[in-house]
């Protein structure tokens, strides 16, 4: 903005001369004469724009705006620096209509102003752009325009990079911030300001107070307000802010200096927005609903503010809904909703209950749409949350169901004891199907025994009957007939004490729980109380058809026809025009097969304008037309005509419910029947994929099996069908059954299950018929087969009597309308004759079964001798083998006897030797060994070990053969290791050494001709375990010596020296005198393998 000078007045220069014209700004003259002189005059622009100001400053707004706009095509620009005038012009032209903009209400004319404003900033543009005053009003326009925030940031990031301490800048900044809802970095703004000019207006600390309203510094927020309106006492918004802050403290006296703090900012501007709002508020709380209104239609009127609009709208909304004027709330509403923020959902959650009232399906979606919206704002409003598992509930749609399920657990689980929420589960889970125990009927049934629960130990309060019907009727679904029984006497005690309260409502209920326990005991074959509840229903209420219905049922279902009836007709005279009992009525004449009166009363159902398009008439007389086809017939036309009635019936059910299975059924039935058998059976096939629970279908399939010949698959489709729904004694699907095994040549399967249909319907003649025709077959069979045996010719002739008998009782006394009496008659015939043949089959059976019981007879004698001589042949081996065994047994008596003698040598020469000592002890001392045989000199030598078990030993070096020697060795100490643990110690103390006999030693040769010599084939001994210790313990055999061990596996004898026993010379020429040999066959040699021990028996003797 130019200055207005330094005095009151200013000169202007007259054009061609020194003089000047001066002119009193406080008394300013007329703008036109002003104009006038300035044009004349030729005046620079600096001259123009100062008078202008001042006229804006008397309030000459008008002469403000004429004299700029002439100014920018009349001023004078030949100076210097008009280029900076010129930016001051439009700038300060372009301020103007920003300000008129943001006060004006109109929105067109707005928009002009900021169109007016924008050219002339963009001219501005042109001249100077980045000058810092240009920048701020550019910026402050961007700000104010809304949609064009960054744009305004970027220019007062400009200005502040070059001023810094620029407050303007610095300001737009905080505001941006608020606005991103960057609370503290706007904080950080309005503190910068106000530090670097702390007489910044009050308006500074006002944005700071809201800044710390935002941060929930409510304490700081307070004295900011409070700071504000010391520097301001007139400051609306300070008083505003002060008035939430005590409104929202809740207590009487804080929301007293609320109201009076808004009733103060009222006097200050009665136009504020947000003071009339909050003045509305108040007053819808105290139910001033007038002047509600009156506040909140001034401030709609008094703001542009879309956000203070949309508030304006929600009082004016709830206003008039609470006063139930339900049109002008939704319309209200609905304003409001299109101003709202995104955070303002109050309007919405109004709006969706103004579309609940309206009640239309499309409205309940909307409905839904609007609380969506408030659920997203606040995801755990119980309200919101309850009330869409209400609205979805009702749907049909199973995703909208399992919304609301989610909803309502949702809520049962946040508030656990809201008995409405479980209710509200309870009643939606029994509507689906079971999946889970925690769904379908199970999940309704813990829904409503938690409701329950909350009654009597929160509420302490009985069960409403209501509860406990529902209760009763889901166990009867699940088949729990006895508990649902039990609570529906409860809920009729219950309403019979209630009764006293509200008669009329505990009545009406009361009739709906007898009519259920009627149901029940019909469920329950307890027909008599059935009866009776049902006739008591009809006392109070004469109309209740229902009733009637079920009685007529009930007489049905006993066989009672006429009496069926006549409850039917009862139930016509309540209401002629009633489609279940004409129905039924109709049902009676076609389960008698009188087609005619059964085709008339679904034709009336049909000719009635509430029901002309009844389904399940429709398919009723389809059905008609279809049975007709049944029975054959030579008329072709009559039968193509019903062909095409029962085909329109069909067509015409699907084309009003494109999703009923029925018609499809029956339309393939009379495709099946035009012989169109594969489109027939595509079309069962898709009904099946549908719903696999009509057996029909499955029955249908099986049928075109059999057209197409398909026997297999048609016996186990009639069977899966008889299987999956328990209809294993029904007749009709039974004959259909004995058909396909008769086809498929499965005569016996074909005969027992037609028995089965007989023992059902003993008195259906077709059965017998039937069964009559497998026997004759079976019968047939096996006369007929060349290998049938006496037993099989003589059942077939058994059996053949008994068809022949059946054949002549049915031509006599069958059934006309089932088969043929006069085939009866001819198939009895045929089983006489072949009953006069039977008697040569017979005896040639005969001779045949003579024939193959001889060769039976000759072949089990043969079979006999067999096993004789397989048994003598046995008992020769065991002989043979217990005579070896007891061979060896004396083998071993002898070998134990000798060992005991050696045993007794061997301690008598250590009682000689006692009193010797010896100097050293040498490994190969040669010692006597005492025999009386031998005769040999005292200076006789023998190999012996030293008796000390710790004795040194010597290695010898080996000669030939002594790695086979010395396996041999190892061999023998493993077992001997074993064998000496097994000794006592008695018997280690008689064991002393170990000897090796030398097979190079010709003493031995010369003195004991007799002897034996030494060889591989000389029989093992047993020897003591001590030698078998030392062994362990590294002593080797002396050269060209063989270690002896005891062996009784001939199989180590093979390819090595055997050998040799501990003993002297003497004694093995008496062993091998006595003729003792070890020589035994395989298979007996584990037997003996382990008795190389000394046995407990030895020891004794010792």
């Amino acid at each position: 903005m130019a200055p207005s000078g330094i005095n009151n007045s200013i000169e202007i220069p007259l054009r061609d001369t020194d003089e000047v014209i001066e002119l009193d700004l406080t008394q300013l003259p007329d703008v036109k004469e002003v104009l006038n002189i300035l044009t004349q005059e030729n005046t620079v622009l600096h001259i123009w724009i100062t008078l202008a100001l001042e006229y804006y400053k008397q309030g000459k707004v008008e002469d403000f705006v004429q004299l700029l706009e002439s100014a920018r095509t009349s001023a004078n620009l030949n100076y210097t620096n008009h280029e900076k005038d010129q930016m001051v012009c439009l700038d300060t032209l372009a301020a103007y209509y920003v300000q008129r903009a943001r006060d004006e209400k109109h929105k067109e004319r707005r928009t002009e102003l900021f169109m007016q404003a924008t050219q002339l900033y963009t001219m501005a543009d042109k001249i100077i752009m980045y000058d810092q005053n240009h920048l701020l009003g550019r910026a402050c326009f961007c700000l104010l325009e809304g949609d064009k925030m960054d744009q305004a940031d970027a220019q007062f990031n400009f200005v502040m990079n070059q001023t810094p301490d620029n407050i303007p800048s610095l300001l737009g900044k905080a505001c941006i911030s608020f606005n991103k809802k960057d609370y503290k970095g706007a904080l950080a703004y309005y503190k910068k300001a106000l530090r670097t000019n702390p007489k910044c207006p009050a308006d500074v600390r006002l944005g700071m107070a809201h800044c710390f309203y935002k941060l929930g510094k409510l304490d700081r927020a307070r004295q900011a307000f409070n700071r504000t309106l010391e520097l301001q006492k007139d400051n609306v918004g300070a008083l505003v802010g002060i008035a939430l802050l005590d409104l929202n403290n809740g207590d009487v006296e804080s929301i007293r200096n609320g109201i009076t703090l808004l009733s103060r900012g009222y006097q200050i501007d009665s136009s504020n927005p947000m003071v009339l709002n909050h003045l509305a508020n108040h007053f819808f709380f105290k139910k001033d609903y007038d002047r509600v209104r009156h506040l909140a239609l001034h401030a709609f009127h008094n703001t542009e503010n879309e956000a203070v609009q949309a508030e304006s709208c929600y009082q004016l909304a709830r206003s008039f809904h609470i006063q139930d004027d339900y049109d002008q709330a939704f319309q209200y509403y609905y304003q409001s909703t299109q101003f709202a923020t995104s955070s303002f959902v109050l309007p919405f959650y109004g709006l969706g209950q103004m579309y609940i009232d309206k009640g239309d399906a499309q409205d309940h979606d909307r409905a839904a749409e609007c609380f969506e919206k408030v659920l997203k704002a606040y995801p755990n409003n119980y309200e919101t949350m309850k009330i869409l598992g209400s609205l979805y509930a009702q749907s049909e749609d199973s995703a909208k169901q399992e919304a609301a399920k989610k909803h309502l657990k949702k809520v049962t689980d946040l508030y656990p004891d809201d008995v409405e929420a479980w209710i509200e589960l309870a009643q939606l889970l029994e509507r689906q199907p079971s999946t889970t125990t925690n769904d379908g009927v199970q999940g309704a049934l813990k829904a409503y025994g938690k409701a329950t629960s909350i009654v009597r130990e929160s509420v302490k309060a009985d069960v409403p009957p209501e509860i406990l019907n529902n209760i009763a009727a889901l166990h009867f679904r699940l088949r729990n007939l006895n508990e649902a029984k039990k609570y529906y006497q409860v809920a009729l005690e219950r309403c019979q004490e209630q009764r006293t309260t509200d008669s009329r409502y505990y009545s009406s209920i009361m009739v709906t729980m007898q009519y259920n326990m009627g149901r029940l005991c019909e469920e329950m074959f307890q027909f008599e109380e059935a009866d009776s509840y049902y006739k008591i229903v009809l006392r109070t209420n004469k109309n209740y058809i229902d009733c009637c219905l079920r009685l007529g049922c009930m007489k049905r279902d006993q066989g009672q026809i006429y009496d069926a009836s006549e409850w039917f007709k009862e139930a016509l005279e309540i209401n002629s025009n009633h489609a279940d009992a004409w129905s039924l009525i109709g049902n009676l004449h076609l389960s008698k097969q009188e087609w005619g009166p059964g085709q008339k009363k679904f034709e009336r159902i049909l000719k009635s304008e509430s029901t002309q398009n009844d389904s399940y008439s429709m398919l009723a007389l389809g059905n008609v037309w279809l049975q007709t086809l049944h029975h054959p017939t030579r008329d072709k036309d009559k039968e193509k005509r019903h062909q095409d009635r029962a085909l329109a019936m069909f067509k015409q059910v699907l084309r009003n419910d494109p999703k009923n299975i029925f018609a499809a059924n029956g339309i393939g039935a009379v495709l099946a029947h035009k012989g169109y058998i594969r489109e027939a059976r595509d079309i069962f096939a898709q009904v099946r994929e549908a719903t696999a629970e009509v057996p029909d279908v499955w029955i249908n399939l099986a049928h075109v099996y059999m057209e197409q010949r398909q026997y297999i698959s048609a016996v186990q489709m009639y069977e899966n069908c008889m299987r999956k729904f328990k209809r294993r004694r029904e007749p009709e699907l039974l004959v259909h059954l004995a058909r396909a095994y008769f086809k498929c040549g499965k005569l016996q399967d074909c005969k027992k299950t037609l028995l089965k249909a007989r023992h059902v319907a003993p008195h259906d003649s077709s059965v017998l018929y039937n069964i009559s025709c497998v026997l004759k077959q079976v019968g047939m069979s096996a006369l007929t087969n060349e290998k049938s045996d006496l037993a099989t010719v003589l059942k077939a002739i058994s059996e053949l009597k008994l068809a022949q008998e059946y054949f002549t009782h049915l031509s006599r006394n069958g059934d006309r309308m089932k088969f043929d009496l006069n085939q009866a008659a001819t198939e009895a015939s045929k089983c006489r004759d072949l009953l006069s043949q039977a008697q040569n089959i017979k005896e040639r059976a005969q001779r045949q079964d003579d024939e193959e019981r001889k060769l039976k007879d000759e072949q089990e004698k043969e079979k006999q001798q067999i096993r004789e001589k397989a048994e003598e042949d046995k008992r020769v081996r065991i002989r043979l083998q217990e005579e070896k065994i007891r061979a060896m047994m004396e083998q071993r008596a002898q070998i134990r006897d000798k060992t005991k003698a050696w045993i007794h040598v061997e301690a008598e020469e250590r009682e000689k030797k006692k009193g010797s000592k010896r100097k050293s002890k040498v490994v190969d001392d040669l010692i006597d060994d005492g025999s009386s045989d031998s005769g040999g000199a005292p200076g006789e030598k023998r190999k012996r070990t030293g008796g000390d078990a710790s004795a040194r030993k010597r290695k010898r070096p080996r000669k030939e053969g002594g790695g086979e020697r010395k396996r041999d060795g190892e061999r023998s100490s493993k077992k001997k290791a074993n064998q000496e643990s097994q000794l006592s110690a008695k018997q280690k103390t008689k064991i002393k050494s170990r000897a090796y006999i030398s097979e190079s030693d010709s003493s031995i040769a010369s003195d004991n001709d007799d002897a034996a010599p030494v060889t591989s084939s000389a029989p093992p001994r047993l020897v003591s375990s001590s030698s078998d210790s030392e062994s362990d313990v590294g002593q080797a055999p002396h050269p060209g010596t063989v270690q002896a061990r005891p062996n009784f596996d001939d199989s180590d004898s093979e390819g090595a020296q055997t050998p040799q026993s501990d003993n002297n010379d003497d004694e093995q020429k008496h062993d091998n005198d006595q003729g003792v040999g070890y020589a035994s066959s395989d298979d007996e040699q584990p037997q003996y393998q382990h008795q190389n021990k000394v046995s407990d028996e030895d020891e004794d003797s010792d």
